[in-house]
C-alpha cells in the first residue's frame, strides 16, 4: 500500500499548510500575537480542518490582530463565514470554513484551554 492509497491526509508542516492558514499565521505574528499554534483537526473533527489559536495582551491588540488577518485574507479573496466576539475582544472567533481562528486574551485562553480540549490533534507552534 502506498501513501496515495489511503485517505489519511499528509502530516501538516509549516511548509505544506494551506495558503490561507499561512497568511493568517503571518498576519497574526505581524501584530505581535503570542503562542500562535495551528491544530490539525483533519483526523479528529468533521466540522473544520484547522484551528489557529493565539493570544494578545489586550482587547485592543486582539482587535488589531483580527483586523490584520481579515485584511490580509481579503486581499487574497478569502471570504469569512462569520466572526464573533469583536466588541468584547476577550475571545474573537473568525470562521473561514476549513479553518477557524481563535484570538484570546491570556486569561480567557487559559480558561477555555482549547489546546487541551483538542489534545489529540497534531500541532504546529509558531
Amino acid at each position: 500500500m502506498t501513501a496515495m492509497d489511503t485517505d489519511t491526509p499528509q502530516k501538516a508542516t509549516k511548509r505544506n499548510l494551506p495558503a490561507a492558514v499561512k497568511i493568517s499565521v503571518q498576519a497574526s505574528l505581524d501584530k505581535k500575537a503570542e503562542n500562535v499554534q495551528v491544530l490539525d483537526l483533519r483526523q479528529v473533527s468533521s466540522f473544520t480542518d484547522f484551528f489557529i489559536v493565539m493570544n494578545g495582551h489586550s482587547t485592543r491588540q486582539n482587535q488589531a490582530i483580527f483586523e490584520q488577518i481579515r485584511e490580509e485574507l481579503k486581499k487574497k479573496k478569502v471570504a469569512s463565514l462569520g466572526a464573533e466576539g469583536l466588541d468584547n475582544g476577550e475571545w474573537i472567533l473568525m470562521d473561514y470554513g476549513s479553518f477557524i481562528i481563535h484570538i484570546f486574551s491570556p486569561r480567557t485562553r487559559e480558561y477555555y484551554a482549547l489546546e487541551m480540549l483538542w489534545g489529540d490533534a497534531p500541532r504546529l507552534i509558531f
